[in-house]
């Protein structure tokens, strides 16, 4: 989250919106921001941190660990209509990439505006495919790994 909130204008300038939810409490947050983000970031976290004490937003985005009473770790990327896009859930020892999030959000924009698709690791500015009858049964033609 801190690295999130490090690098929060990015995203605002995707016309990107940012929740983080858990289990907490309200107060937890407040506590969390003022004790420990503040000093991880200055200012602490600059969107909202929202509660899901029941864990019920968690069970809709199927992460709630009813067990241990948690929402496990993840981020998900949410279009404009509300539909889920993408989503990364990860176990506490391993950290989520900033960067990877961004050119996920970049992709599918560029996916919502021309309707082309991206292939694995696509950047803004690099080549797409152009989907239609044309192009089954050549896409090795027209497309090599690494360009």
């Amino acid at each position: 989250m801190a690295s999130v909130a490090a690098r929060y204008q990015e995203l605002k300038d995707l016309d990107v919106e940012v929740f983080s939810c858990s289990v907490d409490s309200q107060f937890t947050h407040k506590i969390w921001q003022e004790q420990e983000l503040s000093k991880m970031v200055s200012g602490g976290v600059p969107f909202p941190m929202l509660s899901d004490t029941g864990g019920r937003v968690g069970k809709l985005y199927g992460v709630h660990d009813e067990e241990n009473g948690v929402n496990i770790r993840g981020r998900f990327i949410i279009d404009p209509d509300g539909i889920i896009q993408a989503m990364e859930v990860l176990t506490p020892p391993v950290g989520r990439n900033f960067e990877e999030l961004v050119r996920q959000v970049k992709a599918f924009q560029h996916v919502r505006k021309t309707g082309e698709p991206t292939p694995a690791g696509w950047q803004p500015g690099k080549k797409t495919l152009q989907p239609g009858p044309d192009l089954v049964g050549r896409v090795w033609e027209v497309w090599k790994i690494g360009e």
